[in-house]
């Protein structure tokens, strides 16, 4: 095969445009409020370039967050790879490949992390938070103006399927409201050009945007996912645990399941399920930091990961 003159230099520059970056959506939930750690004020999430010297993807993304945060990383997994053309206005001039980790803490946040770092969630996606029922952010500004963005669609055809999509992103006209759709929310609402990223991307500054705390690039987008993954995980693996102190009271388990998946849990069914499961053992001890009456301490039983790994898991 004839390779026309040039074509290998072209080749090689094409290459070396293309570069793969390292990303954490690391989550805590001290107290039952669920945390993300970020830097440069909140608005990125710890990242940096793949480069030869790292070993591995989780070697450089333990490498990038230790040096950008001082906090070591525990528990991780893969959680998607980025690779969409102009995902990112900032590299306006190169291909960008995002791989991203989700990653699950119990430790405190780190004396050495720089303050402010550790952001509540809820903070980027004030939507999302149901414990106290719909906040009023969906009723007053969102629907509003996804019913308009629908109206503004030529075709009749266009604007019923906009206004479905909405509908069942964010429950309402009598949908029902689903927390795992975390992501599908986000990008709708970017579709809409209703987020500051997308504001930003159009160069429109002039456009209201929902109310939110903005991120670089599209590293929202990126949380969301992990939002919406872990959402879906707690609901058939112990992962809960993860970001469990070692001894803790029912009440504490159920608050941070709670604060995770942004909507409440029926105190006696979720006691029953613990229970069924078998995830949780007494440790024989009680706990006075209760407020009222002492509550007996629990520990996740760890025999449960190695007994469903032969019966698989509910």
């Amino acid at each position: 095969m004839l390779k026309t003159p040039g074509a290998d230099k072209e080749g090689a520059a094409e290459r070396r445009a293309i570069s793969a970056d390292l990303i954490a959506v690391l989550v805590a939930a001290p107290n039952g409020n669920p945390v993300v750690l970020t830097v440069k004020e909140g608005t990125t999430l710890p990242s940096g370039p793949f480069a030869l010297g790292h070993r591995s993807l989780q070697s450089g993304l333990r490498d990038w967050v230790e040096q950008q945060t001082g906090h070591p990383l525990g528990y991780i997994e893969q959680l998607y790879t980025f690779a969409d053309r102009d995902r990112s206005i900032e590299e306006a001039t190169r291909r960008v490949i995002s791989i991203s980790y989700l990653g699950l803490t119990r430790e405190e946040p780190s004396h050495r992390t720089p303050p402010g770092s550790w952001r509540n969630w809820y903070e980027f996606f004030p939507w999302e938070d149901h414990r106290t029922g719909a906040p009023a952010i969906i009723d007053d500004i969102i629907v509003p103006r996804l019913r308009q963005w629908a109206d503004a669609a030529e075709q009749q055809d266009k604007r019923q399927n906009r206004l479905r999509r909405a509908a069942g992103a964010f429950g309402f006209d009598d949908r029902h409201w689903n927390e795992e759709l975390v992501l599908q929310r986000y990008e709708l609402l970017f579709e809409a050009g209703l987020v500051e990223e997308a504001v930003r991307a159009k160069g429109d500054t002039n456009a209201p945007a929902v109310p939110g705390r903005t991120m670089t690039g599209d590293h929202r987008r990126i949380l969301a996912t992990g939002i919406g993954r872990l959402r879906t995980k707690i609901k058939y693996r112990p992962v809960v645990f993860e970001l469990m102190p070692p001894a803790f009271t029912l009440l504490q388990l159920q608050r941070a399941v709670e604060a995770l998946a942004g909507v409440t849990v029926h105190k006696q069914n979720f006691r029953r399920l613990i229970e069924q499961q078998d995830l949780v053992e007494e440790t024989g001890e009680m706990s006075a930091d209760t407020g009222g009456r002492p509550a007996k301490l629990f520990r996740f039983r760890h025999a449960v990961l190695d007994e469903r790994l032969v019966a698989g898991t509910k």
